[in-house]
């Protein structure tokens, strides 16, 4: 398999970010408990354990002048763990274009966007080249900008589809499928060839009790069987890994959608990285 939504990061960052989840219950009204709270190398064995074969470490940042320093830190990741697609970020600042275009020069092969956590608009103007920069390298940046598991002031579908309007080109990959916006979203995916949709939490027990998938819309992923990439979050899940894949497997959309959604889709979108070249 090829996890394209896991999370790496800085041991005091991933500490903070543990603690947000710990307190996640008060916010929303659920408990989110944390199912693999290992050391880095502990949780980069259970993926493989597991049969990822190929993950993201998905970092973000929460404030300015906070990017490029998790962009260092990811490039050291992924220089020493062969199997994970080199991620980078970017904040709305004016020194992102330099430090993504010096991401991308290094070897970055995936982006990450947090509207809800970075409370920045995706249109904000200093973004304006960095979309540049990404459509013009044909880099998909992980975007989350649905307003799930809680609203913030610049999340939703409308924002995308602006920068989309501008970018008509640009490779967006919807995190959580846009939850709980899923069908503008999906909308997206079937107007623009480069937008994407990360299966990351979507059909679980976990979030179906509140945010179920349309069962009307189930259908069109049919139609968008090229389109949808397996994520998991890991190791922020309150679940079993594994629960992950049989959500997948039991909307009973068949074996080859399910061989494209593990495995080939994310293959050939991300065909050049070093991770994928050994014939993965």
């Amino acid at each position: 398999m090829i996890d394209i939504h896991t999370h790496f990061m800085p041991k005091q960052v991933m500490d903070k970010v543990w603690a947000y989840f710990d307190q996640v219950g008060p916010m929303t009204g659920r408990e989110w408990p944390i199912s693999y709270r290992l050391d880095e190398q502990a949780r980069v064995a259970r993926l493989r354990e597991f049969g990822v074969g190929a993950f993201t470490s998905m970092v973000y940042p929460h404030r300015p002048a906070m990017a490029e320093w998790l962009n260092s830190w990811a490039a050291e990741f992924a220089a020493a763990t062969p199997d994970c697609l080199h991620t980078a970020t970017f904040y709305p600042e004016p020194s992102a274009p330099d430090y993504v275009g010096r991401a991308v020069d290094n070897g970055a092969v995936v982006f990450k966007s947090h509207i809800q956590v970075g409370d920045y608009s995706p249109t904000h103007p200093l973004l304006a080249p960095v979309w540049d920069a990404l459509e013009q390298a044909q880099i998909p940046t992980v975007i989350h900008a649905g307003s799930g598991p809680a609203p913030g002031r610049y999340t939703g579908p409308e924002p995308v589809a602006e920068v989309l309007r501008q970018h008509p080109r640009l490779r967006l990959i919807i995190a959580h499928m846009g939850l709980p916006e899923y069908r503008a979203f999906l909308d997206l995916a079937h107007r623009y060839p480069g937008v994407h949709l990360d299966t990351t939490m979507v059909f679980t027990d976990y979030t179906e009790e509140n945010n179920p998938f349309p069962s009307d819309l189930v259908p069109r992923l049919r139609d968008l069987v090229d389109k949808v990439l397996f994520g998991s979050d890991y190791p922020n899940i309150p679940y079993r890994y594994h629960h992950a894949i049989d959500s997948i497997v039991r909307l009973d959309l068949g074996d080859e959608w399910c061989r494209k959604v593990l495995y080939h889709n994310a293959k050939m979108l991300f065909s050049n990285a070093p991770a994928l070249r050994s014939g993965l």
